[in-house]
């Protein structure tokens, strides 16, 4: 049996449109400018420092650092996708970005990447995941079916893995160092005098339908005993559940009133007890206004 010298070539485009030249072209000069601008001007260390020193110890950035969500019975706390950027940009020379490859609506999900690569010393971390077009309420999965909602979903997702792509590109040492400056900042609040910071996040919550009593359940403790990183605490709370990530009723639940406690707070009386002191018809054999005869 002959063989065939040379295998036929795989069908395909043998040639290259202009505008698909031009995009390849272009992609690879901005990368080559991005590496030659890095490395004419590489980062400071102390001014990447101050840079985050600054913005750490202000409460615009504090206030939106930390996330907080319900977990197996417990809750999970982290530095959120706001804390990430702002370190990127101050730590310089990183690009990073989250963007959807491709959306399958048959089998309802997207395929969708995020990076960050650090410019000055060529280090790159990708993550390509896939996004189901779903979400877990209620103790089951629904699907999503309105486009707004799926464009939330792959937002957040892509938000998460952006998160982690720039913490993995940053040094250790930065991120904790501004993790603890956001929670100093958040300890000592805006200036205010904590009595007042306290009826403030009293309010604030009571808006939310979560009560006085709700708030000392959950720290532990009465009002007048609540310091500073208890209401950074209670803050944190507040913009988790602003950004629905957790809910009130998860953070919050409602004091649950046993059957003992219903009866120790009924009135208790028996028939033949003896009527109250103060009753006029006491010991006299005539029948009450009101009472059959």
């Amino acid at each position: 049996m002959n063989f065939p010298a040379q295998m036929p070539a795989a069908p395909g485009a043998d040639r290259i449109g202009q505008a698909t030249a031009v995009e390849q072209s272009r992609a690879v000069a901005e990368v080559q400018a991005a590496i030659y601008v890095a490395r004419q001007f590489p980062r400071e260390i102390g001014r990447a420092r101050n840079s985050m020193q600054s913005a750490c110890q202000s409460m615009a950035l504090a206030g939106k650092a930390f996330y907080r969500f319900p977990r197996a019975g417990g809750a999970v706390e982290g530095s959120t996708i706001h804390l990430a950027k702002t370190l990127a940009q101050s730590w310089g020379n990183i690009q990073y970005g989250v963007t959807e490859m491709r959306r399958d609506d048959e089998y309802r999900q997207s395929e969708m990447q995020a990076f960050a690569w650090d410019v000055e010393n060529n280090t790159r971390h990708v993550l390509t995941f896939i996004v189901p077009h779903a979400k877990f309420a209620k103790g089951k999965v629904e699907a999503l079916i309105d486009l707004r909602d799926i464009y939330e979903n792959n937002a957040n997702n892509g938000a998460r893995r952006l998160r982690e792509a720039i913490f993995a590109t940053i040094p250790d040492w930065f991120i904790e160092e501004a993790e603890d400056l956001c929670r100093q900042t958040l300890n000592k609040g805006d200036g205010k005098p904590l009595p007042e910071r306290i009826e403030g996040a009293i309010q604030v919550f009571a808006g939310l339908g979560v009560s006085a009593d709700r708030l000392e359940q959950k720290l532990g403790r009465k009002r007048d005993q609540w310091t500073g990183p208890d209401i950074a605490q209670l803050l944190i709370t507040h913009k988790s559940i602003q950004r629905r990530e957790i809910s009130v009723e998860d953070e919050f639940p409602q004091a649950r009133i046993t059957a003992a406690e219903i009866k120790s707070k009924a009135p208790t009386r028996s028939g033949n007890s003896a009527p109250p002191a103060d009753d006029p018809w006491a010991g006299q054999d005539v029948a009450k206004p009101g009472s059959p005869n």
